[in-house]
């Protein structure tokens, strides 16, 4: 009877070898391995290019989507002094150089009068100045006027105007900045710049700052760092412009045999597929094929054609550049690919991986049918 057990455990050991040797492509693992990304490739009847990177390729696919505003934007000078008009809101400040003046007390440098509006019938009163004719004039011819008026009454007056939020004289600023908010177009705020400088600077990082410019049914957007690099893109600003400045939203994600598997945001305005490695804990040790590190994207048409020495692409194109990094230069070469927003980085696994579990699932099952050896000899 125990012969007959014995023989009966060592025929169900064998059969759960074979089973589990034919069943190795179900055992767990990261994701496909290198010929099953190969096979879905256009020359294996697949829909996707298969590119092994190099300098070349480096050159035709680092081509990063610029931002900038266009020529519209551009070519606008910078707003002249707003011609005032009915209901607009002034405010006056007047020095005078006398320690009696006429409206300054004595302990004071200057008086202001706020909240100055213009009447219906286009005038303002200014005590000592009188009514004086403000529609259809700017700031600084009513200043002149104020101080003409003025001059006959006390020595050398300075006088200062400005208008508060008057119709189509804001910009709409918001986003992260210390200070959002709704400005006037001002002499010292006519420039996208200066109006940032205005509502008090950005919260983020400068780096990562994309600053967009939305003017009636157009828009244009820019990182900031540009913007003070090349100074043709301060652009002037429009009665109604709204800004926004929000942080780069851009991401890519990791997985295979990596040390973490996720969604990675942009940390740098440039990342080359080996810091995009570095920033998810690099190749597992105990699981990574170096040579297959894949970086799948969708590229447009232009780009696929001059990567494929092709011109009847058309649409967007599904690319697999494949890294080996233990060819040589194969480091310098991923040091030098630019990776994108939304783009895939998979690291497979190395085939002894795959080995070493099916060698594990070996063992654990015959010590399994030793146990019931064990247990059916008893």
């Amino acid at each position: 009877m125990t012969t007959t057990m014995t023989r009966l455990a060592k025929g169900t050991a064998s059969i759960a070898i074979i089973a589990v040797i034919a069943s190795c492509s179900a055992l767990p693992r990261s994701g496909p391995n290198r010929s099953e990304i190969y096979s879905g490739s256009v020359a294996e009847q697949g829909d996707a290019f298969v590119l092994s990177v190099d300098d070349r390729v480096n050159m035709i696919a680092n081509v990063t989507p610029g931002l900038g505003f266009n020529s519209e934007f551009r070519n606008a000078g910078p707003l002249a002094d707003q011609i005032l008009q009915p209901g607009d809101t002034l405010t006056v400040r007047i020095w005078e150089n006398v320690d009696d003046g006429l409206l300054v007390p004595t302990t004071a440098k200057n008086v202001l009068l706020e909240d100055v509006q213009i009447d219906s019938a286009g005038f303002i009163f200014v005590p000592y100045a009188e009514r004086i004719r403000a529609a259809g004039n700017t700031t600084e011819a009513v200043r002149r006027i104020i101080t003409t008026r003025l001059e006959e009454q006390t020595p050398d007056p300075q006088v200062e105007v400005a208008l508060d939020a008057g119709d189509g004289a804001t910009v709409a600023v918001v986003g992260a900045l210390e200070s959002q908010g709704v400005y006037p177009i001002e002499r010292p705020t006519r420039t996208l710049t200066s109006m940032i400088a205005r509502a008090g600077g950005i919260s983020v990082d400068p780096e990562l700052a994309v600053v967009t410019v939305v003017r009636g049914g157009h828009s244009g957007s820019i990182w900031l760092t540009d913007l003070f690099d090349h100074a043709g893109h301060d652009i002037a600003l429009r009665g109604g412009d709204r800004v926004y400045i929000e942080e780069d939203t851009r991401t890519f994600t990791a997985l295979g045999a990596t040390g973490v598997q996720n969604a990675v945001e942009f940390d740098h305005r440039e990342i080359s597929a080996i810091e995009a490695l570095a920033r998810v804990g690099g190749l597992s040790t105990a699981a990574a094929d170096p040579t297959g590190v894949f970086v799948l994207r969708n590229e447009p048409a232009a780009i696929a054609n001059r990567l494929l020495g092709r011109t009847d692409l058309t649409g967007m194109q599904r690319v697999v550049y494949v890294h080996n990094l233990t060819r040589p230069n194969g480091m310098f070469f991923a040091r030098d690919f630019d990776i994108r927003d939304g783009d895939t980085v998979y690291v497979t696994e190395a085939p002894i991986t795959q080995f070493n579990k099916v060698v594990a699932a070996l063992t654990g099952t015959l010590s399994a049918v030793d146990v019931a050896s064990s247990v059916g000899s008893e």
